[in-house]
């Protein structure tokens, strides 16, 4: 799966949109307890200040914010496993100020966070967890601990150990240092260092105490009554910002609006009101009810075939998503070659153009095939027997034997037979749309910029064809942009304030693609222009990707140059090789997919990119990545790139089907090592459906 391309100006806008699109007005359900589902204060599934062992739903995601002076806190966390939770979080410190920011501004810490679960709740057993706050960076508020949760009728119970941050107030000496003296004392993480390290040395060291609380699910249903005793003492806050504790007991509420949407209020330190705002949704259910046009309803078959071909091809694009290349006749079996053109299920696609086909062929005709294309590549074939899909279409008692006849494989050999009709693929087609680009977290504070994008595309033929992308600047706050991180690499992405501040307008992508198969498993692709916001060049790459294989090899190399800050035809001096040998694996551990890619990066370091994601039944996948290079102490602020992305398909979204996706993409910082071309396409993702996915669990969705 494609990495979205991810510049500083690109946060969590279009996942907010996500939870908008599916946070619609409503009641709390009644029926539903809110034990054990609510966001802490640090974002993720906690109480308060303290962690629970708890875990939402597989596919959650959550924005929160909560406010315990002098701490505003804003999350942002997910669900990718059962056992796995993870996610992000700024603090902004009101009292101490951002010391490469110019003007008055608050000091903002980044931090990222995980949680394991160990082992389930039963009867007997409370469910078991272990995590760490705040694992890279400055470390400021760093603390790790495990923490057990146990629900008994309208009460859920947690009682944890914490160290570090969790465990300031020293209950008792850590327990782990009777197994090594190095967890006697906590070091690694500095106030105010360069960060983006990870110092597993000091995980489970220093102080550690005691954490706990309790939940209470009144009668009505929505409010939820907490209490906990948090392990830190305020008196070792980051920066010497130390604070009066009162109490180490704090009380707290927390009020569900909606389904998606979570008011919580407490009193913490014993001194100081907190309050908090949580909105959530889950990735793996995210759909939208569909206004597509009917099948075709089953009719009797013609004596001969239909002489309507060139309708009969607009009826399969209109109703079944198929863009027809040609449609040949062999024997008793009809071959349909084209390209998906609107439902992201292929499965869906042969169904209905199935209908659409018996209605139109003569009855001698025994098997439908279907030649899947994407760019003039072609992919697999699927082979149906028509006459029991049009008996499944009509009695769900025949639904099984349909499914079992069907098959599909790698479908290399050319067609052969009567060629029946064939169409040209030349035509220009564009979109008109909206982008909402935002920064926060830098030193410059809350940048914008309203703009709206015309991407347009022209087929030069089957394998061929023009793209080119306008952005056009309707609003925006650029002229506060003014920090450029430290770094002794070439400025390959750090001006990239410089590229969106220059001009109203720029060509954003403008370049010419071709496409080709060079043998059974193996995929080429050629290009040049305008490659993107910052390079123009040209470069090339070759995937080899067996038919429903679990891995896939691909190797990309460009040469380009860096074009000037107003984003037309100009160059400016700057220009590099760049590319990467790349290895995908679908892996069988809860659906991942892992891709390493080795290479060079366009500020000449040499290094490695890991990236997993995971993809859920929704089509959503939600992924990270972590670069690392030779850049050593040039690479600058973060010593290594990481970031997480969403892909989305817009078919969850809206109300007629779309193959068409969205991306979005966060990291933390904007550095010169590391940084990837921004590829409009790659080949692993155009030849997706060289991969069986959920096919048959679709054609069985469809039967019901």
């Amino acid at each position: 799966m494609k990495r979205p391309s991810a510049h500083p100006l690109r946060l969590t806008s279009l996942a907010l949109a996500i939870m908008a699109a599916t946070t619609m007005p409503a009641a709390a359900d009644p029926t539903q307890p809110r034990l054990g589902t609510g966001q802490g204060d640090f974002g993720g599934v906690g109480i308060m200040q303290t962690p629970t062992a708890r875990m939402a739903p597989l596919g959650g995601f959550a924005f929160s914010m909560s406010r315990t002076a002098p701490y505003r806190r804003y999350n942002l966390f997910f669900q990718p496993t059962e056992w796995l939770e993870a996610g992000f979080r700024y603090v902004e410190v009101e009292n101490r100020r951002y010391l490469a920011a110019r003007g008055d501004r608050n000091n903002l810490d980044k931090g990222v966070d995980v949680k394991l679960r160990l082992r389930e709740e039963d009867r007997y057993w409370p469910q078991i967890a272990v995590g760490a706050r705040d694992i890279g960076g400055t470390g400021l508020f760093a603390g790790e601990y495990l923490v057990a949760s146990k629900r008994w009728h309208d009460f859920d119970f947690t009682l944890g150990i914490g160290w570090g941050y969790l465990g300031n107030q020293e209950d008792f000496t850590n327990p782990l240092s009777r197994l090594d003296d190095r967890f006697e004392r906590r070091s690694g993480f500095t106030s105010g260092g360069d960060g983006g390290s990870v110092n597993l040395g000091s995980l489970f060291s220093g102080r550690s105490a005691l954490f706990g609380g309790i939940e209470y699910q009144t009668p009505w249903q929505p409010l939820v009554l907490q209490l906990e005793v948090e392990g830190n003492d305020y008196q070792r806050e980051p920066q010497r910002n130390h604070q009066e504790q009162d109490s180490r007991v704090n009380l707290g509420a927390r009020l569900q609006l909606s389904d998606n949407v979570e008011l919580k209020a407490g009193w913490q330190r014993g001194n100081t009101a907190m309050l908090g705002i949580s909105v959530s949704t889950n990735l793996a259910g995210v759909s939208q009810l569909k206004r597509d046009p009917l099948p075709a309803e089953i009719g009797e078959p013609p004596v001969a075939n239909t002489d309507d071909w060139s309708g009969l091809t607009s009826e399969l694009d209109a109703n079944a998503g198929i863009g027809v290349y040609r449609i040949y006749q062999s024997d008793n079996s009809v071959i349909i070659e084209g390209e998906p053109t609107r439902y992201p299920s292929l499965a869906e696609s042969e169904y209905r153009a199935g209908r659409l086909l018996h209605n139109h062929l003569a009855d001698d005709v025994d098997t439908l095939r279907f030649r899947w294309h994407e760019r003039g590549m072609p992919l697999r074939e699927s082979v149906h027997d028509r006459h029991a899909l049009a008996a499944a279409a009509v009695s769900s008692a025949e639904t099984v034997p349909y499914r079992h006849g069907l098959y599909a494989h790698a479908g290399h050999a050319p067609a052969q037979g009567e060629l029946l009709h064939e169409t040209t693929s030349q035509g220009f087609t564009y979109s008109l749309a909206p982008q909402l680009e935002q920064n926060f977290g830098g030193p410059d504070g809350y940048l914008y910029r309203l703009s709206v994008n015309f991407d347009s595309e022209y087929r030069l033929g089957r394998n061929d064809w023009l793209s080119a992308t306008l952005t056009y600047t309707v609003d925006d706050n650029l002229d506060k942009y003014d920090y450029i991180g430290p770094s002794d690499l070439p400025r390959v992405r750090t001006h990239i304030g410089d590229y969106l501040a220059e001009t109203d307008i720029g060509i954003a992508n403008l370049q010419y693609t071709r496409t080709a198969q060079l043998g059974n498993d193996w995929y080429a692709m050629g290009y040049g222009g305008l490659l993107e916001t910052m390079f123009a060049g040209a470069g090339g790459e070759l995937l080899y990707r067996p038919f429903n294989s679990d891995v896939a090899l691909g190797l990309d190399v460009n040469w380009v140059k860096q074009r000037e800050f107003d984003q037309r035809f100009g160059m400016r001096d700057y220009s590099t090789w760049t590319g990467h040998l790349t290895g995908y694996w679908q892996t069988d551990f809860e659906d991942v997919l892992a891709k390493v890619s080795v290479g060079r990066y366009l500020a000449g370091d040499l290094g490695v990119t890991f990236d997993l994601s995971r993809e859920f039944e929704s089509g959503i996948r939600l992924g990270g990545w972590a670069t690392f290079t030779d850049a050593g102490s040039d690479f600058g602020e973060g010593s290594f790139d990481k970031g997480i992305y969403l892909s989305m398909p817009l078919d969850a979204f809206f109300v007629r089907s779309t193959r068409q996706r969205a991306q979005v993409a966060w990291r933390p910082l904007t550095r010169d090592g590391g940084a990837q071309l921004a590829r409009r396409q790659s080949l692993f993702d155009l030849t997706e459906e060289r991969s069986m996915g959920r096919y048959w669990e679709e054609h069985a969705d469809l039967m019901r």
